[in-house]
């Protein structure tokens, strides 16, 4: 009897690492958007019910890459935290491209996501890094009463785009860091951004990491726990309005 008790607790505890560990897992998803079949990566942590909504935080990735990249970094933090988190990957892989990429696309992967998951609406937000970053700048600008509030590491705008952040019709929150010795994306193009972003009354908070270059991967942990920290303190006053595009 004793010998079948003990069986029986281990097969128990197998269970539940089981279901545990199949919260932390990554899950390759497609979905359909512009009639086109996307990839993202996906994280649903265990602890989202639908008595507790989570907050949803969509990464966008760097050039040469795809969403994995930041899935894979974002993972621990996510399932600490309670966050779901989609990397979708971008159409080609070199970089992020309006409209091809959004802010339709990400749009529709969101409702989706809405649809299957209990998503706090009020609490999503953007993080992209290098090529994603600027991307998420853009998006921030287009959909300032979608998303709560953007993070980004290493991106910047070019100075004959920084006449668009007068489309924010939100003061979106925004945060950025980057390596002072980036070679990609220096001190002066991202502290102009910054300024251009203040100029038009953005909430915008800078930070700049000594010694630091482009190389995301292995500050991953610190970088992302300081995005979030900024994120999480930033929710919108009432549901989301995505506003619609023309693009040429």
């Amino acid at each position: 009897m004793m010998k079948r008790s003990l069986i029986l607790s281990f097969v128990l505890l197998n269970l539940a690492f089981a279901q545990c560990a199949f919260g932390q897992k990554i899950r390759k998803e497609n979905t359909e958007s512009q009639g086109k079949t996307r990839t993202y990566y996906l994280v649903v942590p265990d602890q989202v019910t639908a008595a507790h909504p989570a907050p949803l935080l969509v990464l966008l990735h760097g050039s040469g890459r795809n969403g994995l990249s930041l899935v894979e970094k974002w993972k621990d933090l996510a399932n600490k935290e309670g966050i779901i988190i989609a990397g979708p990957d971008a159409i080609n892989s070199q970089g992020w491209n309006i409209p091809a990429d959004g802010p339709e696309f990400l749009h529709d992967l969101i409702s989706e996501l809405k649809a299957k998951y209990p998503i706090d609406p009020r609490r999503m937000y953007l993080f992209g890094h290098s090529a994603g970053a600027g991307f998420a700048l853009y998006m921030s600008l287009y959909e300032s009463e979608y998303f709560a509030a953007t993070a980004i590491h290493a991106g910047a705008l070019p100075p004959n785009d920084f006449s668009l952040v007068k489309l924010a019709k939100r003061k979106i929150p925004i945060y950025i860091v980057v390596g002072t010795v980036d070679p990609f994306f220096p001190l002066t193009a991202v502290r102009a951004t910054r300024d251009a972003f203040k100029d038009g009354g953005l909430d915008v908070q800078l930070t700049e990491i000594n010694g630091h270059n482009h190389w995301y991967y292995d500050m991953a942990p610190k970088i992302n726990a300081d995005a979030w920290n900024f994120l999480k303190q930033h929710k919108l006053a009432e549901d989301p309005r995505y506003t619609q595009h023309s693009f040429r």
